[in-house]
């Protein structure tokens, strides 16, 4: 596995491909108790500065947890093509009917009463430190590395993988 630390829009774009392919993290908050409380959530876009948007009640442990500390840790995986990402940042709640109009998905109706429910909040998250790993073969090529070195009984070569750091600033 190589690294390649990615910076600008070349880290944005990163970023975006795999959250936004992946589609659900692991979002957790509290970040300095243990066990760390995580639950999983649904992104709604990576912009084009690299901020992560989720939709999310206000009323809920996560948005309470978020306004006494707005530390968070995000992990997506999208393990079909053996792609991850962690993603350290700061969460921020709007509650504005111009944030909550611009970010609304249908889907969020499973949870609420549209998008004038009281209890709607968008989440932002600005990433600070942003880590991740990619196979530029993908899954399948990777595999069959692996599965010939276990029948050849040799290490396998898997230089077809990338991982670093992103920078987003």
């Amino acid at each position: 596995m190589s690294t390649e630390n990615l910076d600008h829009q070349k880290a944005v774009d990163k970023l975006k491909e795999l959250s936004e392919s992946a589609r659900i993290c692991m979002f957790s908050t509290e970040l300095d108790k243990l066990p760390i409380n995580t639950r999983p959530m649904s992104l709604q876009e990576t912009d084009k500065e690299g901020n992560l948007w989720f939709i999310s009640s206000d009323a809920s442990n996560k948005n309470f947890e978020i306004k006494e500390d707005n530390r968070v840790q995000l992990f997506f995986m999208n393990n079909s093509n053996s792609e991850y990402l962690s993603v350290y940042g700061k969460a921020f709640i709007y509650k504005d009917k111009s944030t909550i109009e611009e970010k609304w998905s249908p889907l969020a109706n499973a949870w609420f009463d549209g998008k004038e429910d009281p209890n709607v909040s968008i989440i932002r998250v600005t990433p600070e430190e942003t880590y991740y790993w990619d196979t530029k073969a993908g899954k399948l090529v990777t595999m069959l590395s692996f599965v010939g070195a276990a029948i050849s009984g040799h290490k396998s070569d898997n230089s077809d993988g990338v991982e670093g750091n992103l920078d987003v600033k």
